[in-house]
């Protein structure tokens, strides 16, 4: 049989992903240093385990309201509104999904006529794209430069937008690049938005990992963008909750309604274990973010500059847990580089034009892993960078 007919068109067109492709071929290697896949290298706090360990042992094995634990939505409507000053109703402008990545997705259905264009920022997470088209929209890319620190100007915003323009896609503290965005620049982007009535969705799955004291702000905070923004945060990074898959969209009744339709008819409600130890990450969790924050910070300044004495031009990440270096003067491609140090030194970091073409000629690298690990991967990429 000819499966290639029979697989959907826009399906069939997406690309896998750059990071899983060019990892696959690390399974199995006790021998390779990862610098590749956004994890963090903590356990989840245990006081946060015990709470999924203790909802099973109650029995709370059931479904949930579609939205998620009435609980959990009044714990996401406190912590939000003290960490993004930011206020919404638990009842109906919350709604609890697998992970961030299911609520990009049903925010995307909900909101996108076939045809409609989502602009985003690029170098940026690979799944924005393939998703932009598998809910029938139009992707359109807005390159970012190492130069303006890899965040989204205004002015080349407005040159994306056209009357086809639907939806724009943020994400700061950025994946791949570590990259924040100023206050100007959000509000820059926030006139743009209103101007051209655009809904913004803002990934901020990164937020609490931001470093040298900045604070995070959200393009929902200003004026006139609560109304026209879908907030979508999690638990799997500042938490190091990455297999508990628990995500949360805030936004406007009317979007959470439409979202919330498409979720209960695909994934009816998250894992109501995982929901009980998101209370109690969010009610008491505070303190270990902090310790892994700090980490992150230590780890960042130690890549940073490894990567300067190396002679690989580095900019400081304001956030996330990612570094990305140019390595262009190499000479190499970005795909020829990691696969040169992989094969050379035994050290995987990902291409970053597995990012978009806009990553192309930059490496990224997760520091969110051990540190005599990362002293080692640096000494490996200081030899492999000498030897071409």
């Amino acid at each position: 049989m000819d499966y290639s007919s029979k697989i959907a068109r826009h399906v069939a067109s997406i690309p896998r992903s750059g990071i899983r492709d060019f990892f696959e071929l690390v399974q199995g290697r006790d021998d390779v240093i990862s610098l590749g896949v956004g994890e963090p290298d903590f356990v989840t706090p245990w006081h946060i385990r015990e709470a999924a360990i203790y909802s099973l042992e109650k029995g709370q094995t059931t479904y949930t309201s579609n939205l998620g634990l009435l609980s959990l939505r009044k714990s996401i409507s406190k912590y939000v509104s003290g960490f993004f000053e930011i206020d919404y109703n638990p009842a109906n402008e919350i709604l609890v999904t697998v992970g961030v990545s299911e609520a990009i997705d049903v925010a995307l259905r909900a909101l996108l006529n076939p045809g409609d264009e989502v602009i985003y920022h690029e170098p940026c997470y690979v799944s924005y794209s393939p998703s932009i088209v598998m809910a029938h929209g139009k992707a359109v890319a807005v390159q970012t430069t190492k130069d303006d620190g890899f965040s989204l100007k205004p002015e080349a915003l407005e040159k994306a937008i056209t009357p086809n323009s639907r939806v724009l896609m943020l994400n700061f503290p950025t994946n791949p690049t570590g990259a924040v965005a100023s206050y100007e620049d959000l509000e820059g982007i926030a006139k743009l938005a209103v101007k051209h009535d655009l809904i913004v969705l803002a990934d901020e799955i990164y937020c609490e990992l931001r470093y040298d004291g900045l604070k995070h702000i959200s393009i929902a905070s200003l004026p006139g963008m609560k109304e026209r923004t879908v907030l979508m945060h999690g638990f799997s990074k500042a938490f190091a909750m990455t297999g508990f898959r628990l995500g949360y969209a805030c936004a406007p009744q009317p979007i959470i309604e439409a979202m919330m339709k498409i979720h209960q008819f695909s994934m009816l409600c998250a894992p109501i274990m995982s929901q009980n130890a998101a209370i109690e990450a969010l009610e008491n969790g505070a303190p270990q973010v902090e310790i892994m924050r700090d980490s992150y910070h230590q780890r960042r300044d130690f890549m940073v500059r490894r990567f300067n004495e190396i002679g690989l031009d580095c900019h400081t990440p304001g956030g996330a847990f990612y570094v990305f270096p140019d390595i262009r003067k190499t000479g190499l491609t970005s795909k020829e580089f990691a696969f040169g140090l992989l094969e050379s030194e035994n050290v995987a970091a990902v291409p970053g034009g597995a990012f978009g073409p806009s990553g192309e000629g930059f490496l990224r690298c997760c520091y969110a892993t051990g540190m005599d690990d990362l002293r080692s991967a640096m000494d490996s990429i200081g030899r492999f960078v000498s030897k071409i």
